[in-house]
């Protein structure tokens, strides 16, 4: 039986609330109160990529990388399809199973892989009911989770305006952020300036079992660029070439030097490693 989308959402909305109870914001690992993060060493990352015109089957895609190093030691491609509808605010009850499946195939197979925190592309806490996919992600899975969006989600009178912007102008070198702070005061966030190659800012909040300052400054420290290597870190030549030899079409579009959008590329190598089912990165 099919629900009423209104229902659903009504069902989404009591879940949310139910969730969000479970959310930790404070630091509950050692290595998250140690001033080098000592003790850290695996960080995953997780996310969704659609081709446009598409918003039913997308490539769910997890990385795990060494820290500090950045260097990757598991990675998890497939295409899924996905049952829930897109409905703004809900993003975790319609994009967290795939992400969830992928995790779980990692502990069946490699729990000594599972990342001791998972970087999100993404809101956690910076929601409009504070319980963003970072956050539904790691009450789920009771593991340390970041949100880090690429793009401002308007929040209760956070908005991209002049006063934002000026706030952005502010950000002078890598590191550098601010507070996300909602008509009545309350911080969800913080906008940081995560590259001196970049001035433009990514947007950090809580998941779940993490300090916002922790958060943030461990966003920074994973940064190499704008965006954080856990999830930024998804494609590289060797993957490209993986593409190229998965159709006719796409090895001609890369032996012509034709410019494919990134997540098409990562659909390409979902598809590849789906079929190649012996495929193994370790």
């Amino acid at each position: 039986m099919v629900v009423p989308e209104e229902e659903l959402v009504l069902q989404w909305e009591r879940e949310q609330v139910r969730l969000r109870d479970r959310v930790k914001e404070e630091d509950t690992e050692d290595w998250q109160r140690s001033p080098d993060f000592s003790g850290l060493e695996r960080v995953g990352g997780v996310d969704l990529s659609f081709i446009k015109g598409d918003n039913v089957n997308a490539c769910a895609h997890l990385v795990v990388l060494t820290y500090p190093h950045m260097q990757q030691v598991y990675e998890d491609c497939k295409m899924v399809t996905l049952n829930a509808p897109y409905v703004a605010g809900f993003l975790g009850f319609r994009e967290a199973p795939p992400l969830l499946q992928a995790l779980e195939r990692l502990k069946s197979e490699q729990p000594n892989l599972m990342p001791q925190v998972l970087f999100v592309d993404g809101n956690g806490l910076f929601h409009y009911r504070e319980f963003g996919l970072a956050c539904h992600l790691g009450v789920l899975l009771e593991l340390p989770c970041v949100g880090v969006a690429k793009n401002l989600l308007y929040v209760e009178g956070v908005v991209r305006s002049e006063g934002h912007q000026s706030q952005i102008n502010t950000l002078q070198k890598s590191g550098d952020s601010f507070p996300l702070a909602t008509a009545s005061g309350k911080v969800l966030g913080k906008a940081l300036r995560s590259s001196q190659r970049s001035t433009k800012p990514v947007y950090v909040s809580v998941g779940h079992r993490i300090s916002l300052d922790t958060a943030v400054k461990l966003t920074h420290t994973c940064c190499l660029y704008r965006v954080p290597e856990p999830i930024r870190q998804e494609l590289n030549e060797e993957h490209q070439l993986d593409c190229e030899n998965s159709s006719p079409f796409q090895a001609d579009l890369l032996s012509n030097k034709v410019l494919i959008p990134l997540n098409i590329l990562r659909i390409c190598v979902c598809v590849y490693m789906c079929v190649c089912s012996d495929y193994t990165l370790v």
